[in-house]
Order: structure tokens, then C-alpha cells, then sequence
């Protein structure tokens, strides 16, 4: 992968992918399938599912007749089940940072196109429900528009032709090793940020991988940079989880001298796909006890080698006591860093501190201390349920 220093082509323009990269479908796609599959008797392989990533809308639907032998054209296939996609895309959300990313590149008048390989009826259905996006792109093009899916990179060349800009002049935001090949098959600069966890191939093929569209740092490519840092801290819009305080690996004390407050992952998998990895800071409540500033991180924790997503806040308060099985509430506010590995115990017992200084300075800001105060957290609005 390349470093900072090796970016040496400047962008003027900005090719997004759709699917996976500004909106969160992965599911949404696997639970139509897998209901429309039942209905002949199959089950979805999810893992197979992946080798259809960004091929056109036709191609895609050859493939599912082929590979489960369904008896149904290709045609009677499209044509049964674009309408159970259309029912859903009005519960789409935008993945972590679209909005923002969205906004800044148009206030900016940076040019902007979207090259999906949905078709383009569905591009258009799918753009209607969020606010502003379709009028920030100056190009549209769906994948039933060009004749090659990726690693072609037709959609791309396409996009820069009618952006009437040069391919290498253009930078593409993916999500998928086939979108990333295209990208540079192009002869684009490609931004990787996966959909999916373990997707180290990305890395050799991109000229960079973020972690999430929170991450992306546009001057990098000669773009406007985002100016919404406040002293290393990123608002975001905030979100509510809780339950009661679990047992969790044990590290948090004895490892690394850090009581985290641990709550189960189990019935939140939604929004545990929603928010990205990485380091998150706010307030918390136990029930008991008040409201208190808090540093949490959500991820894999990569140095521990962990294998499934856990959530881990660190109230910043001197307990006498231990308080498992007490409900916690948490008001998430704000962002500080994506999730990384470390070479050494001692430097990620170093890094953990200073995210712990950084929220506790940030949390006295007007901007975010007035979430103190969160409906969620005083006890006036209940907790969601659980998925």
C-alpha cells in the first residue's frame, strides 16, 4: 500500500461507489435473497454471495440461476425480484460519514460521480430517500448502462468521459477488491474502505485503505480538507446503546489497568454493523450511580486477536466497586480514531490513555457536554429494544 508521501497525483474529481460504500446494503441484499431463494427450496451461501460483488445487475442474476439452479430465466429472475429489493431501499442507511463526505465535496464544487452497478432504476429509487445526494452528482450511471461489470473498467472510464476528466485527474472511493481493481485498471487512484472485515487483499491493490468514510482525508489527494475536527475529535450524530454490565475477557483490569464496563454484543448486531471500528467517546449512566464521561472502543481489538465485534467503554471515574449486572446507558458523541493494531502492550496501554485525555477534554466543550443531558441517559426516554 502506499504511503502519504508516495501520493503524488492531485484529484479533481471524485468517482463514489454506491453499494457498500455510501450505503449500508450488505444485509439488506443477503435477506432478499435469502427469502427468495427459500421459495425453491435453497439456502443463501453467504460466503458465495460475495463473488457477485460488482457485476452488472444482468450478470449478477445469471449467476443466482446458474449457481442454484433455479427454474426461472434470467429474465423471469429480474423481473420477480427487483420488486422485493424496491420495498426495502427506503430503510437504507447511509454509512458513517456519506453525508458528510457528500456535503463537503459539493459545498466544494468538486465534482462528483456515482458509478453503481445497481441498475440504474434502482440507483435513482435508492438516491430519492436521501436528501440532497442526487443533485450533488454530476454523473449517474448504473450498471445496467454498460455492457462489463468489474474488475472492468468500463463503469469508471465512463464516469471520467462524461465528467469530461482525465482518468488520472480522478480518484475512486470502493468498497470491494473487484471495484478497487477497476479503479485502477482505469488508471484512477483508488481509496479502499472495505464493507467487510479481513479484506487484507485490499491493501496490495489500493493506493490506500481507511478504515471508514470517517477516516478519509481529502487533501491527501489535493482535495478541500474537512475542517469539523475539534481538537481531535470528530461530532457525530449521536446514538444510544444499553443493557447490563457483563464479564468480559478479563484484560481490561488485569492486563492493562483499565476497568472497562462491558456490555454484550448479542441482540445489537445491527448497530454493530452500522458504526465502524475504532474509538468512540461520551456519556454514560448507571443506573444507580449518575451520569459519568466515558471512552469506548467497538471493534476486534487486533492486538488480543479477538474474533467477533465486542463493545468496551471505559467510564472515566475511580470506582470503590465493581457494578456488573447494573444497567448502563451510553450517549455515543463523538469519534476520535479507527481501530489499529500495536506493536507492543505497552504502546497500546500509551494510546488507550491518550484517547481517555483526549474525550475528557473534549467533553467539557459546550458542543458536546450539553449530551449530558440526553433523554436517554436522565431516564425520560427508554432504551430500544434489542434487535
Amino acid at each position: 500500500m502506499a504511503t502519504t508521501t508516495q501520493f503524488k497525483r492531485l484529484a479533481s474529481c471524485v468517482i463514489l461507489n454506491l453499494d457498500g460504500t455510501l450505503l449500508n446494503t450488505d444485509g439488506i441484499v443477503s435477506e432478499v435473497l435469502k427469502v427468495f431463494l427459500a421459495k425453491y427450496g435453497k439456502r443463501l451461501d453467504v460466503k458465495g454471495a460475495s463473488n457477485i460483488v460488482g457485476q452488472t445487475p444482468f450478470e449478477v442474476a445469471a449467476a443466482i440461476v446458474q449457481d442454484y439452479e433455479l427454474p426461472c430465466t434470467v429474465d423471469e429472475f429480474i423481473s420477480e425480484i427487483t420488486p422485493r429489493f424496491s420495498d426495502w431501499w427506503c430503510n437504507i442507511k447511509p454509512l458513517p460519514g456519506a453525508n458528510r463526505l457528500i456535503r463537503h465535496l459539493h459545498g466544494h464544487g468538486v465534482p462528483m460521480a456515482l458509478a453503481s452497478y445497481s441498475a440504474r432504476a434502482s440507483v435513482e429509487s435508492k438516491l430519492s430517500y436521501h436528501q440532497g445526494w442526487k443533485e450533488s452528482f454530476s454523473v449517474i450511471i448504473g450498471g445496467d448502462e454498460v455492457t462489463m461489470g468489474k474488475p472492468s473498467p468500463e463503469i469508471f472510464l465512463e464516469a471520467a468521459k462524461r465528467l469530461n476528466i482525465e482518468a488520472s485527474r480522478c480518484v475512486v472511493i470502493e468498497d470491494s477488491l473487484p471495484g478497487v481493481i477497476a479503479g485502477k485498471a482505469a488508471g484512477m487512484s483508488v481509496i479502499a474502505v472495505p464493507s467487510l472485515p479481513n479484506q487484507s487483499e485490499l491493501s496490495t491493490s489500493a493506493d490506500e485503505v481507511i478504515n471508514s468514510l470517517l477516516d478519509l482525508q481529502p487533501e491527501k489527494w489535493g482535495l478541500p480538507p474537512f475542517l469539523d475536527w475539534i481538537e481531535g475529535t470528530l461530532p457525530i450524530e449521536p446514538w444510544y446503546i444499553g443493557g447490563p454490565v457483563i464479564k468480559g475477557f478479563g484484560r481490561g483490569s488485569k492486563v492493562l489497568g483499565i476497568p472497562t464496563a462491558n456490555l454484550s454484543a448479542e441482540g445489537y448486531s445491527t448497530i454493530l454493523a452500522e458504526h465502524p471500528s475504532g474509538v468512540y467517546f461520551g456519556w454514560a449512566r448507571l443506573s444507580t450511580r449518575g451520569v459519568y464521561k466515558m471512552v469506548m472502543s467497538i471493534g476486534w481489538n487486533p492486538y488480543f486477536h479477538n474474533t467477533e465485534k465486542t463493545i468496551e467503554p471505559w467510564l472515566l471515574h475511580d470506582f470503590s466497586e465493581d457494578f456488573y449486572g447494573e444497567e448502563l446507558h451510553l450517549a455515543i458523541v463523538g469519534y476520535i480514531r479507527p481501530e489499529a493494531n500495536f506493536p507492543s502492550l505497552e504502546s497500546l496501554i500509551s494510546k488507550i490513555y491518550e484517547d481517555r485525555k483526549i474525550a475528557e477534554n473534549a467533553l467539557d466543550l459546550p458542543l458536546y457536554v450539553h449530551h449530558k443531558d440526553a433523554p436517554y441517559l436522565t431516564g425520560s426516554l427508554q432504551p430500544k429494544e434489542h434487535d
